[in-house]
């Protein structure tokens, strides 16, 4: 009997850790914090508001290229680990978690909104997902990409390591979530081209980072998080002959 209950105990144990593990990732909060803020369109978005944007990637720069995928994007997240076994076990290690960002806008209707912060906590859906190992060989990819980090792709004996890759960009033209602090400003102040007239600066707080994501749960319009302006135009679009 006591060792049902102690049994039992460990199991419980070990559940409570891998939720409370879910429950604070990184995706999770991200996630969390983005689908329960207040939705503001940029054209009603005023200086000094605290509030979350949808938005469409307008490249500024020349675009990043995905070290994985090759694909032209803004924004990149790639995460690559190895399978190290240890007995009767196993643990995958991280080798590369890299994520980069180039100068892009978020564009809403007619009206643009800028990232200007470094303190930003994002979630890119990883897209992109490759695998090597026993008798699968890296992509080219994959290997040009380690090999530029010092890192081999097989191990003392020749074999391939087991790897797993996954890779989430920003494309143009894809939707995103912004939550942050805006202030209209001048689009050159913003290091911006002049084109583009007022553009909200988004960064920011002393409380809290600038949140980012396009997983498609985040950007979407509900009852949660749409503001009563949008709401009423909502309505008045639904019943509109």
């Amino acid at each position: 009997m006591q060792e049902e209950t102690i049994i039992i105990a460990f199991v419980a144990i070990i559940i409570i850790v891998i939720l409370l593990a879910f429950f604070f990732s990184k995706k999770a909060i991200v996630k969390r914090k983005l689908k329960n803020s207040e939705l503001k369109r940029l054209s009603s978005f005023r200086s000094g508001e605290i509030a979350k944007i949808v938005g469409k990637v307008k490249f500024v720069d020349s675009p990043l290229i995905a070290p994985l995928s090759g694909r032209e994007c803004s924004h990149y997240h790639v995460l690559i680990e190895q399978e190290r076994s240890t007995g009767k076990s196993s643990t995958w290690d991280t080798l590369v978690d890299e994520e980069r960002h180039s100068k892009y806008l978020i564009k809403d209707g007619s009206k643009y909104a800028y990232i200007n912060d470094s303190l930003l906590k994002s979630y890119i859906v990883d897209d992109a997902k490759y695998k090597s190992g026993f008798l699968n060989d890296p992509t080219e990819n994959m290997e040009y990409f380690l090999n530029n980090k010092g890192i081999d792709t097989t191990n003392f004996f020749g074999f391939n390591k087991t790897l797993r890759c996954k890779e989430g960009v920003l494309e143009k033209d894809e939707e995103i979530s912004v939550y942050g602090h805006g202030e209209w400003k001048e689009a050159i102040e913003l290091g911006l081209p002049e084109e583009y007239g007022q553009v909200l600066e988004i960064t920011s707080t002393n409380e809290e980072a600038i949140y980012l994501s396009d997983d498609p749960a985040t950007t979407e319009e509900n009852e949660v998080n749409i503001n009563s302006s949008r709401k009423h135009e909502v309505k008045r679009s639904r019943y509109r002959k």
